[in-house]
């Protein structure tokens, strides 16, 4: 295990701006957004749109880590994605939603989610997971993957490298007609083979004019995710894989959430649609 010492929170600079041509979500400048109430079956335009808004998500993700090195600061990785997904004609998805005050979450070592980029320094060692979402054309898309920075220890590697191979079984478990507990159940007996816990407070969502539509997909295997999966439609899975428990602390930011033993955590997301034999991923670059 790296003996990184825990991560404390940084400086937070100002609001970046986005340019007033660009659409914003309805959510932005409101406590929260409006409850969704459309359906989670999409039609062929809607996933067109997704696929483009997907792209540029995935796209702004991997420019961001090309940054990623030791004493680059969380907020360059932040500005990086802001500026691109902003060339590109979209609006980050994560910048005003409920007051989020950043254009993507960085989630370094032990911390699960929603991390906040800021003064924070990398360091060699660190594992670094960036979540991007991006909104055009009145839709999301939304991924998320856990780099290395420098000369990252074993066992963190493994943990990354299995990860990533969780969401990609998951990802071969979607066909219409299955349940979507099936999706859980595929990450949680993977992850068990290793000892590694499955954060379960932290899911998968519908994903599609709303960033988060109410449609929940557990990264363990839930009696109560009963849905049955139909083509078109659109969600994201996510799994979080800890080296040790799966309860966490958050923050006094509200946001930040880090695993209650501090042990390291990775995560690996896709926006999906579900087709008539399997799964469609919306996030390619």
């Amino acid at each position: 295990m790296s003996g990184q010492s825990l991560l404390v929170p940084g400086e937070i600079t100002p609001v970046r701006s986005v340019p007033g041509n660009i659409r914003r979500p309805e959510y932005v400048g409101k406590p929260a957004p409006t409850p969704y109430t459309g359906p989670e079956v999409q039609d062929t335009d809607t996933i067109e749109r997704m696929r483009i808004a997907g792209r540029i998500a995935a796209q702004a993700m991997e420019e961001a880590a090309k940054h990623i090195a030791p004493g680059v600061t969380t907020d360059r990785l932040d500005k990086v994605a802001h500026d691109f997904m902003v060339d590109h004609g979209a609006y980050p998805s994560t910048l005003g939603y409920r007051g989020f005050p950043k254009s993507l979450c960085s989630s370094l070592n032990e911390v699960i989610c929603h991390g906040i980029p800021d003064s924070t320094v990398l360091r060699d060692g660190d594992i670094v997971n960036l979540d991007v979402t991006a909104y055009i054309n009145g839709v999301h898309g939304d991924n998320n993957a856990t780099y290395l920075c420098g000369n990252v220890d074993e066992e963190s590697r493994l943990l990354v490298e299995r990860t990533r191979e969780s969401l990609t079984r998951a990802i071969k478990a979607v066909k219409p007609g299955r349940q979507i507990n099936v999706i859980g159940r595929v990450i949680e007996s993977y992850a068990k083979r290793f000892g590694y816990g499955v954060v379960r407070d932290f899911t998968g969502h519908g994903i599609n004019t709303s960033f988060h539509s109410g449609l929940i997909i557990p990264h363990y295997d839930s009696p109560h995710a009963t849905t049955v999966m139909q083509p078109g439609m659109t969600f994201t899975i996510e799994p979080m894989l800890t080296l040790g428990t799966h309860e966490y602390d958050m923050w006094e930011d509200g946001w930040t959430v880090v695993t209650k033993d501090r042990k390291r955590t990775a995560q690996f997301e896709h926006t999906l649609v579900v087709t008539e034999t399997g799964a469609e991923i919306l996030t390619l670059p």
